[in-house]
Order: structure tokens, then sequence, then C-alpha cells
């Protein structure tokens, strides 16, 4: 009877202490913030799905998050997504497609299935004809995310550097305080997101933004700064990377690059003070939501590349 009593009161005291671990964070099933799960397909031109997902734990894999939410394929042993919804990589007209995701407006650089998730990321998967640019390393179309919680699981410093932007600098602080995002004062801290604000005629002096002169192919942006006399002319690039479009004078460009294994750097720009502005006021969720990058002449939005 005391042994029966006391064995019963070890077990209720061993399932305690579990809860209690539990609650505590040390069990591997703990759970996490939800994850913002978007599907896509050229460039963001079309979206095929825009999920909240919840029930998120430590042990969930950006792949898991995608497979509860779709009907997918893999290939190379699981790692890799082949098909989303029936959609799969293959040729097409001589142009590759394929199936590449970001997590927080940064190009994944490993398989989904060895991406763990930390809870709050905004995942997004599109497929798109990668000829014209093997890799995207950077995107605009996950606002406020990659300032407000980093990248690769970590939280990383913001910074705005002011280049001539004028009254375009303040506002770009004030749309990401206006996020949450708390905006670093003074140089550049290590490790620092920066968001370049100013004329392209300055800009294009930074090595990370200079990238944008040398196309897609190293950028990952769709878009030039062209010489016209003594200053430059905006262009929109197709899909192919070629020329499609001469924006007005004042046009503007948000956009996003990284130079190698460097945090990313968004480029807040126009071929004049105007366009610098312009630029600034599409610094919200409405106006850069699932687009790579983003060019504004006067009121009129146009999301790059060019379809």
């Amino acid at each position: 009877m005391t042994e029966s009593r006391g064995t019963a009161a070890a077990i209720a005291l061993l399932v305690s202490a579990a809860i209690a671990a539990a609650g505590c964070g040390l069990g591997p099933g703990e759970g996490l913030e939800d994850v913002e799960l978007t599907v896509t397909r050229d460039y963001g031109a079309e979206t095929l799905l825009h999920e909240s997902v919840g029930g998120v734990t430590e042990a969930d894999t950006v792949m898991r998050a995608l497979d509860r939410n779709a009907n997918i394929s893999t290939r190379y042993g699981g790692g890799f997504v082949q098909s989303i919804d029936g959609l799969k990589g293959e040729e097409r007209g001589g142009a590759p497609y394929d199936w590449l995701y970001y997590v927080n407006g940064v190009e994944a650089t490993v398989g989904a299935a060895d991406y763990p998730l930390h809870g709050g990321e905004a995942i997004w998967w599109d497929y798109r004809d990668w000829s014209a640019a093997i890799r995207v390393p950077a995107i605009v179309g996950s606002w406020p995310q990659p300032f407000a919680d980093g990248y690769d699981g970590e939280r990383r410093p913001v910074a705005v550097e002011c280049l001539g932007g004028g009254t375009a600098c303040g506002m770009v602080s004030g749309r990401l305080e206006g996020a949450g995002v708390s905006v670093a004062s003074g140089s550049p801290p290590q490790g620092a997101i920066r968001v370049l604000v100013g004329p392209w005629a300055r800009l294009r002096g930074d090595p990370a933004a200079a990238q944008i002169e040398k196309g897609p192919q190293t950028s990952g942006v769709f878009a030039e700064f062209a010489r016209r006399g003594r200053g430059f002319e905006l262009h929109g690039l197709d899909e192919d990377g070629e020329p499609a479009r001469t924006f007005a004078a004042g046009a503007g460009l948000v956009a996003a690059t990284r130079r190698f294994e460097a945090p990313p750097v968004w480029v807040v720009s126009g071929t004049s003070a105007a366009g610098v502005l312009a630029a600034a006021r599409l610094l919200d969720g409405a106006d850069l939501r699932d687009h790579y990058a983003v060019a504004t002449e006067g009121e009129e939005e146009t999301p790059l590349p060019l379809q």
C-alpha cells in the first residue's frame, strides 16, 4: 500500500518536472512564433499561396513548414524542392525554371531541409527563370524584414547612410522606426544591414551598390542607371536582363543586394532628389510586398523585373 502510493507520487513528480521543463524551453518541441509562408511564380508576379503557419517548433525546418501547407516533391535526397502543387523545376523553352526561396528577404544558401526555423520568419518561395540571374542575393518584398528580425536566426543592427539624400533620409529612418526597427546612429556598427539613401551619382561609389552597374547576374537587381548627359536615367530590365523601359526624369528605385557573405544592403536611390524622395515613400508593405525590387515614376509604382 505504502509502496504503491510512493510510486504514484514519484510518477506525478516526474510528470510535473517534465511539464515544467517544457515550459522553460528545454524540450525539443517548444512552440515558436508563427511564420509567414508565401509562394509565388515569375518574380512574384502571381501569388499561389499566402499563409500564416502556426504550430512551429524548434525542430521545424523551412521544408517542413512548406510540406504541411502544400503538396511537394523533393530531389537530391529530400533536401531540395522539385515541385510545389504540381509546378516542377524543368527547362521551358530553353530556359531553366526552378523553385528558389528567401528567408526574411535574404536568399537561402542551403537546402530547405537544412534551414532551421527560429519563429517569426517570412519565408518566400518563388518559381522563376534563373538564366539572367543565377543568384538574387536579397529582395525587398518581405518588408520590414530583414530589419525587424535579421536573418539566419540572428538579429542585426540597422544603419541608414545618408549620401546626399536630404529629407528622404529622415523619411527612411522614420519608416524603419515605425516598423519597430531601432536605427543605429553614427558610423554603421559591425555586421549592420545598411540602407543607402541618396542620388545614384553618390551611391555608386559604394562597393555593394556599385554591383548594380554590373547587371543582375552580379547584383540580382533588374535595373540600371545609365549615363545621360551629366546625370543618369533609370532603366527597368525584363526577366532576360535586357532594358525594357526608360523611366522619366525624377525616377526612383528601392532594391537590395549583397556583396559576398556580407549583410544585405538596401538602396533607396533615384536620378534626382525628387526620385530619392519618391523611392523613400515606397518603404511599406503595401508597395514592396512580394516584389524583388520596385521603381517609381511620379505616383506610379513598377515592380522589377518587368514582365
